[in-house]
């Protein structure tokens, strides 16, 4: 268990006024807290305790990919916002939790990264500019 501001993961599961339609979905408790800090985005989470690294030996079935599943399946889930860390560990598990839910019919979006507010596009690198050319949205 967590603790944020004196809310513990627990309060925040219980939470009526969170959006029970949407789950993000991080590798570790300590990522909750960074995306709390978005006031305006309140939804439940589901932390896999790490990324798959089969060269490390972390496998499916070490992280708490069937619980989600379960969550799912079980809770009316609409959106799984996958927001695991923008390296290969976290592509990789992003890509294995979009092809397991698939067949499950709920949206699986991935958060955006690329060019942070306030660099410079000259100062970027070929695959941050890559990335966030292609996360671009309309305007």
């Amino acid at each position: 268990m967590f603790q944020h501001h004196g809310k513990r993961d627990s309060e925040i599961c219980s939470d009526d006024s969170r959006d029970r339609s949407r789950l993000v979905v991080v590798e570790e408790p300590s990522n909750i807290l960074v995306i709390e800090r978005v006031k305006s985005f309140h939804c439940l989470y589901h932390v896999l305790l790490g990324a798959l690294s089969p060269i490390d030996g972390i496998t499916p079935e070490r992280l708490k990919i069937r619980e989600l599943v379960g969550r799912v399946k079980n809770n009316g889930v609409q959106e799984v916002i996958i927001a695991t860390n923008p390296n290969t560990k976290g592509e990789i598990t992003a890509q294995y939790i979009k092809e397991v839910l698939s067949p499950l019919g709920v949206t699986v979006s991935r958060i955006a990264y690329g060019l942070p507010m306030g660099s410079d596009i000259e100062f970027a690198d070929e695959v941050t500019l890559g990335k966030a050319l292609e996360g671009r949205r309309q305007i």
